[in-house]
């Protein structure tokens, strides 16, 4: 007969905090939210650590290069979705590093031959204002001028005009040599007062283009998580079955970690997958895997030499897994027992493995719950999706907006990979739910909100690390009761 567990399958709304005493140390400003991301050693500090607990969700709907970089401005890691093409993900990572790699490769280039039109056209597709004019229209041809946004008017150019008419021509241009430092480059551009600067040969061939923003936001962002040349870090989704052919364009793209991306990660094809990089890259590719829902998922994942694993099952807003299969189990308990897994697997071999939950938060304090029950970070789909970096169209409803939101597993996602049991390769029921969410504007704004809870609720809880907080962090179970008298209640509120 079935093995019957007999806890109750418990969410993260059931559970809330004790305060702890908070001494005078113990304020915002000296909460240290940082997280490793991958396995190490005891007593070795990780290869790589988030500046936040915070990664967005493999998602259509959710992780794309915009939001790679907004979100690793803050100090949290995107994972590029995987359910699209190779070349193209590949192309979003490569976007994400160029980004801000101080000496950039131009990538929106055309010729003087070029018209107005082209100019928007390639504006609207990379969403890059400035343009190099080159003689064959390449990131690296002879250099004839540069076009910004202030060399044009749309309302009384036309179209048709040529791109040789309105840019700013080479000979009134200020231009670095190649071999400049990128604080020489800094100098001339604070210097001259300009927004890039060309760097080119002595041919004058186009080399890189060093921009004004990069210096300014290195000091608006200084969480910003980076790669040790000062690109932005960015993660990749990959699946069991072309890990093959996808793992090798990632990682040449730049990808700093990977993710293997299923609803359900207790399977040998993981296990092969996991067995496979490691192999192929001799451990120096990281990877993590899953998602489990109890300890056995988790030994198994970390056996194969997963950096790091996935919890949660059926819990996230657009996921009908449960519906449908009957499988998962409320997150609290699914993050209280794979933790417990964790700790054993740390003593028993020393080494750590980190956890992710994934899934089943609303409220913002539902993360610092999270935490304290054991996750090392939290991946979110809803909560990113609602801004403004998401890739999903902002739609008017009612008197607001809102945005797009489908699961990895709808008929609009098609991404049967994520679901795959080795059969034929096609979707044959839905697991994910197509859907809006509320309009929440930018992302820097709602995540620093966030942050200011949670690092205010730690200190409520005297502590001021995560580690602190999993290893002093009182829980106590609440009843439906205590959760009506945790909320505005008997009063009549004002504007409703």
């Amino acid at each position: 007969m079935a093995i019957i567990i007999n806890e109750l399958s418990r969410t993260f709304g059931e559970f809330l905090l004790l305060p702890n005493l908070t001494t005078k140390d113990c304020v915002v400003e000296n909460v240290d939210l940082s997280a490793p991301i991958v396995r190490f050693k005891k007593g070795v500090e990780p290869s790589l650590k988030l500046n936040i607990p915070f990664s967005s969700a493999i998602m259509q709907s959710v992780s794309d290069n915009n939001m790679a970089v907004a979100l690793a401005k803050n100090g949290g890691i995107s994972f590029i979705y995987c359910s699209q093409p190779i070349e193209s993900q590949a192309e979003m990572i490569r976007k994400v590093k160029k980004y801000k790699a101080g000496f950039v490769i131009s990538d929106s280039n055309l010729t003087p031959e070029h018209t107005l039109a082209d100019v928007l056209e390639l504006k609207e597709r990379t969403g890059h204002s400035t343009m190099a004019i080159t003689e064959d229209g390449s990131p690296t041809g002879k250099l004839l001028g540069i076009v910004t946004g202030r060399d044009y008017r749309i309302t009384r150019d036309p179209l048709d005009k040529k791109v040789k008419d309105f840019m700013t021509p080479d000979n009134s241009l200020i231009v670095g040599k190649e071999g400049i430092t990128l604080s020489e480059a800094n100098d001339i551009i604070w210097k001259h007062k300009l927004n890039s600067l060309p760097i080119v040969d002595e041919d004058f061939n186009l080399v890189y283009l060093v921009f004004r923003k990069d210096y300014s936001e290195d000091k608006d962002n200084p969480n910003s998580l980076l790669d040790n040349q000062k690109r932005y870090v960015v993660g990749a989704g990959i699946n069991s079955r072309d890990y093959k052919e996808r793992v090798p364009a990632l990682v040449e793209a730049g990808a700093d970690i990977l993710c293997i991306d299923s609803s359900e990660g207790f399977s040998e094809w993981q296990y092969d997958t996991i067995q496979w990089i490691k192999q192929e890259y001799n451990g120096k590719v990281k990877v993590g895997a899953g998602n489990v829902v109890e300890r056995d998922g988790f030994k198994y994942l970390a056996g194969a030499g997963a950096d790091f694993v996935k919890v949660g099952i059926g819990g996230g807003s657009i996921c009908i897994t449960r519906e449908q299969k009957g499988i998962g189990r409320g997150q609290a308990s699914a993050i209280l027992d794979v933790a417990a897994a964790r700790n054993e697997y740390f003593e028993k071999t020393g080494e750590y493995v980190p956890i992710c939950s994934d899934g089943g938060i609303v409220l913002d304090y539902h993360i610092t719950l999270a935490l304290a029950m054991g996750a090392d970070f939290v991946m979110l789909g809803r909560y990113f999706a609602g801004f403004d970096e998401s890739p999903t169209n902002k739609i008017k409803h009612g008197n607001g907006y809102v945005k797009e939101y489908w699961g990895e597993g709808s008929n609009r996602a098609r991404n049967w990979a994520r679901y795959d049991l080795g059969g034929q390769a096609n979707l044959q029921f839905e697991e994910g739910v197509d859907s809006y969410v509320p309009y929440a504007g930018k992302l820097d704004d709602g995540l620093r909100t966030t942050l200011y809870k949670i690092k205010s609720t730690m200190c409520n809880c005297g502590t001021k690390s995560i580690k602190e907080l999993q290893e002093n962090s009182r829980l106590t179970i609440v009843s439906s009761t205590s959760l009506t008298e945790g909320g505005a209640h008997d009063v009549i509120l004002k504007n409703q």
